[in-house]
């Protein structure tokens, strides 16, 4: 019994496969191309660049149009997307004379963009002038490229069966049947995708809804052939074969299309035709058929046909559905070949019946931010005396105007990668452990730039220059509390939270050079963050013991607040800069950002919001250039 018990839990499927890389395909169109052909028209072909250690090599091109100046191509780019890291992508535009010259100096540039995977994806729908050689606009040439997101694991169903008039394999009583499935894969193999529980001694089974990932179930593919096998159970295992058969999950969705035929009411909404349709099922049935109905009124074929055409019965409605959902089941003759091939009158061992169907999408972080999903990023800088006097080389705060120093550099990784997510591309910088202007009070949080009304710089390099420009206003003081900035952010995302859409999301990155001193405070401040749209990501600058900082990331077991209470989700990534010195800074954003789009679907899939939709009808915005020159 126990190797059919292990199977009816559905977690490990639920759970799917190992994390892995999120597909995107792009699609590229072109509009008014320079026309480099003397007698017709340029023949574009697109050729899609990445960059590599810092060389651009190909990817891929499309097909050849000819002698089109509004190219739509049907090539299909497929690229791995990394949220956490800056994929760096290059189009570039020739007119094609012939294919032995494709990439060679005979072909005419007609113009190159260069942008990021994540700017892309951020829009769904990019538009940008194409550019010729040192900067210069083609004409009025631009490119514009689709992005959509290939899903693989997005979403698990959940199926009722029951079976009726199954084969009687026990001498003594009636059979304990029980149902398996296997999917078929692609050679031929049969991999066991689900178990029922045991139905004891009984020949109509019902057995207990259940929940299987698609990815699990069929791979994904509809068409994918499922094996089901009906067993009667015997406890030393020896179970007794009662038939097979065949489905797709193609199939089985009919008993959900099915239910959407029409929406059936009663009174005068109900139309002659339905009525009819029901009447004729009524009467096609056997009595026994009509116990299913669980009603003393209706219980004879006569009295249900009259019940259904009447209009003022209380009654009807509920009578109306039932025979409407027994219109819809889906159900698959289960066969025994043995008996098939001996018995001539062979019709079946018993009738398997799919009663219900429901799909649970499950949405992917590709969903959010397509959906038009924006990602605010707000950075905290630590500027307590243990820093050292920024006048003073040794300083983490030290300026060098030949490398930028450590605080420097975490911002400028995480904030590249954050950038392409903000439509509006202001960012909120926020100091604390400093003596401010013009009382000299020590403050927790306060914006670099001065103004309180209105915290946000233009673009990372705003966020630079504030940060550079507030170093001689203030004096280095302390202690390390980051506890008020926390709650700060959290009551402004606490705010979007309210907003019931997947609108907006928060990343707030501290920069501190040693451990927290309000550490009981900023606990008590995660936990109550934890159910806000906010992730925390704490860079430790410099070489102090950050051991006490681990604690705060999750990841060592539950972060928990002075008084126990656990938190709703693991919101803090914590690392140590030191362990990045001589890595390139795409290395610590990679680390830092890694845990960011699972944490965006798991806050807004608990609060069961679903992603916007993309905004089709507004109009796509046409980014600044970036100068390109076509490859040699």
């Amino acid at each position: 019994m126990n190797d059919v018990l292990e199977a009816t839990s559905p977690a490990t499927s639920l759970s799917g496969p190992a994390t892995c890389v999120t597909k995107v395909e792009l699609r590229v169109s072109c509009k008014a191309l320079l026309d480099r052909d003397t007698l017709n028209k340029s023949d574009p072909c697109v050729i899609l660049m990445v960059q590599n250690d810092g060389q651009w090599i190909e990817l891929d091109r499309t097909e050849v149009i000819k002698s089109n100046l509004h190219p739509v191509f049907g090539k299909v780019f497929s690229l791995d997307y990394y949220f956490e890291e800056v994929q760096k992508l290059r189009f570039e535009v020739y007119d094609i004379h012939g294919t032995h010259s494709i990439g060679t100096r005979d072909d005419d540039f007609l113009g190159g963009v260069e942008c990021t995977l994540g700017q892309i994806v951020a829009q769904k729908k990019m538009v940008k002038p194409l550019l010729l050689k040192y900067g210069k606009y083609a004409g009025k040439s631009t490119i514009t490229v689709h992005a959509e997101e290939i899903s693989g694991n997005n979403g698990y169903v959940e199926l009722s069966f029951c079976a009726k008039k199954l084969d009687d394999k026990d001498l003594f009583s009636k059979s304990d049947p029980f149902l398996e499935i296997y999917r078929i894969n692609d050679d031929e193999t049969e991999q066991l995708v689900y178990r029922t529980e045991v139905i004891k001694n009984n020949l109509n089974p019902v057995w207990e809804p259940f929940k299987v990932s698609l990815i699990s179930l069929c791979s994904c593919d509809e068409d994918r052939k499922l094996k089901c096998l009906v067993w009667d159970h015997d406890s030393r295992g020896k179970h007794d074969f009662i038939g097979e058969f065949y489905a797709t999950f193609r199939e089985m969705q009919k008993i959900s299309s099915g239910n959407k035929v029409s929406e059936w009411r009663g009174g005068a909404e109900r139309r002659r035709g339905e009525r009819q349709l029901c009447n004729n099922f009524i009467l096609s049935q056997c009595a026994s058929d009509f116990s299913l109905l669980k009603s003393s009124t209706h219980g004879r074929k006569k009295q249900c046909q009259a019940a259904l055409i009447c209009s003022k019965c209380h009654k009807l409605l509920l009578l109306f559905f039932v025979f409407h959902s027994l219109l819809f089941k889906v159900s698959w003759d289960c066969m025994n070949p043995k008996y098939k091939q001996k018995k001539r009158n062979y019709k079946n061992s018993g009738v398997v019946i799919l009663t219900d169907l429901k799909l649970h999408r499950v949405y992917s972080f590709l969903d959010y931010i397509m959906g038009g999903c924006q990602i605010h990023f707000t950075v905290a800088i630590d500027f307590t005396a243990s820093n050292g006097d920024p006048r003073n080389s040794c300083s983490l705060h030290y300026i060098n105007p030949y490398q930028p120093n450590e605080y420097l550099k975490a911002l400028i990784a995480v904030g590249e990668i954050c950038q392409d997510y903000d439509s509006d591309k202001r960012f909120s910088a926020l100091g604390f452990g400093a003596r401010i202007p013009p009382n000299y009070e020590v403050s927790h949080d306060f914006a670099i730039n001065f103004n309180p009304e209105d915290d946000e710089c233009e673009e990372i390099q705003g966020v630079v220059e504030a940060y550079q420009n507030c170093l001689p206003k203030i004096q280095l003081y302390g202690p390390t509390n980051v506890a008020p900035i926390i709650n700060r952010l959290a009551k402004v995302a606490a705010g979007d939270g309210n907003i019931k859409d997947a609108s907006r999301y928060h990343i707030l990155l501290i920069l501190t050079d040693g451990v927290v001193t309000d550490m009981a405070d900023t606990r008590e401040a995660i936990v109550r963050a934890s159910y806000q749209p906010l992730s925390i990501i704490i860079v430790g600058v410099g070489n102090a013991d950050f051991t006490d900082m681990q604690i705060l990331d999750g990841d060592d077991g539950v972060l928990r607040s002075p008084k126990g209470e656990p938190v709703l989700r693991d919101i803090v990534q914590f690392v140590p800069f030191r362990d990045f010195k001589t890595a390139s800074p795409a290395a610590l954003a990679k680390c830092v950002l890694a845990e960011v789009p699972s944490q965006v679907v798991e806050y807004f899939s608990h609060k069961a919001i679903s992603p916007m939709s993309p905004m089709r009808d507004l109009p796509t915005p046409i980014l600044s250039p970036v100068a390109t020159t076509p490859t040699e």
